[in-house]
């Protein structure tokens, strides 16, 4: 459901003033101002301000909100589950009993002019297929729209984001190009990973080089492109049932950046068989080692499922000895030794937070053979058989 001019709701508990409006002055009082009494669009606080508004509201109605989202609101009555999910004036929600959906509706159109949009097939740009046996997510309407807007929808397409043999350096001789078009097409790219992580490692290779893009950097994103005009009807397919169990995977490429040799971090995290987040990141320092660069990617990927762990607190299921697999003995061996030597010492502190969360159970961090790696596709580029295993194996399907 969409809330009809949201921010003009909120009542306002400090002075604010503003100047009146162009064409509409007083000419009795031309150099007085008007107070607020109410919210206005526009307004530095109105977001706050709605977001009060909204939450007292459905606090008033026996909901309760998250402790960890705090834009997750709940109710149980019986035994049956309603969750309200709140992104500004947009709201998703959803019920073990079709009654409460129903409830709820009319709870919200009794204080707020709304739109029912009914069973969601659109948010935020993602479109949501609800099948009898899962739901896929895709976003085939917003590549068209990326593909046209940037002179792409009449071009070739390709079956990786990347050669196998890929390489981008800061080739300063080269010639460079319009640095505002190249961050235009690495943040249209950038959004659209949120349902493809296929090309997550490739968009973040390449918005390295926004700050001096040249014509080799523009080539490489345009390889991209062409590869999302082949593969627009890829998605993330959900199956219904199933497990529902917390593991992720973490790796890194070992110096993989050329520039200033610093090594990639690649994680995955899943729910059952559902993927529900994955990173691609270069790391902030030189690691000595391919197993101190596979601890720190471990200990960002650890970072991330503790993340997890408290959001799914708010829906009340806890999660602890989370399985966490990386194809690194190494690796393993130093996030299992509590004990300090010459050859961790200098890594940071902060890193060594994957030990604690080791030592108190909310992860256990198990070796996996490298072909079982599922967070290899965020730390480098493959062939075409190895980057079609990858990607089935992280959940996406063509529909």
């Amino acid at each position: 459901m969409d809330v009809k001019c949201a921010f003009l709701y909120g009542d306002i508990d400090e002075e604010i003033y503003v100047c009146q409006p162009p064409g509409f002055e007083d000419p009795d009082f031309p150099s007085k101002v008007y107070k607020l009494d109410q919210s206005l669009y526009g307004l530095h606080q109105a977001p706050r301000i709605w977001y009060e508004t909204l939450t007292q509201y459905l606090l008033s109605k026996g909901f309760s909100r998250g402790a960890i989202d705090m834009t997750l609101f709940k109710k149980e009555v019986d035994g049956e589950l309603l969750i309200v999910q709140v992104y500004v004036d947009d709201i998703i929600f959803g019920s073990t009993n079709e009654g409460l959906c129903r409830e709820f509706e009319k709870v919200m159109m009794d204080r707020f002019e709304m739109t029912i949009m009914g069973e969601m097939c659109f948010f935020l740009g993602l479109q949501v297929e609800q099948k009898p046996d899962g739901i896929l997510i895709h976003q085939e309407k917003y590549i068209k729209e990326i593909l046209t807007k940037f002179g792409m929808d009449d071009s070739s397409p390709e079956l990786t984001p990347f050669t196998a043999q890929t390489c981008l350096t800061s080739d300063d001789n080269g010639n460079p190009v319009d640095a505002h078009r190249y961050r235009s097409m690495i943040g249209s790219l950038m959004y659209l990973t949120a349902s493809r992580p296929d090309i997550t490692f490739a968009v973040c290779y390449c918005a390295r080089f926004q700050a001096n893009p040249k014509e080799s950097h523009e080539k490489a994103v345009k390889r991209i492109f062409r590869y999302l005009k082949g593969s627009s009807r890829l998605g993330l397919w959900y199956p219904k049932g199933g497990n529902f169990d917390l593991h992720a995977f973490s790796d890194s490429d070992h110096a993989g950046c050329r520039i200033n040799r610093k090594s990639v971090t690649g994680g995955c995290q899943y729910l059952g068989e559902c993927l529900v987040s994955w990173q691609s990141k270069k790391q902030t320092t030189v690691s000595l080692s391919i197993g101190e660069a596979e601890y720190i990617a471990a200990s960002s990927c650890c970072c991330q499922v503790l993340w997890i762990q408290h959001q799914m607190m708010d829906y009340g299921i806890n999660f602890l000895h989370t399985p966490l697999f990386c194809d690194n003995e190494a690796a393993v061996g130093i996030a299992k030794n509590p004990i300090h030597h010459t050859r961790t010492k200098h890594i940071e502190t902060r890193i060594h937070a994957i030990r604690d969360a080791q030592e108190k159970g909310f992860i256990d961090i198990i070796p996996i053979e490298t072909r079982k790696q599922k967070a290899d596709l965020f730390t480098k580029t493959f062939d075409k058989p190895r980057f079609y295993e990858l990607i089935s194996m992280l959940g996406l399907i063509s529909f």
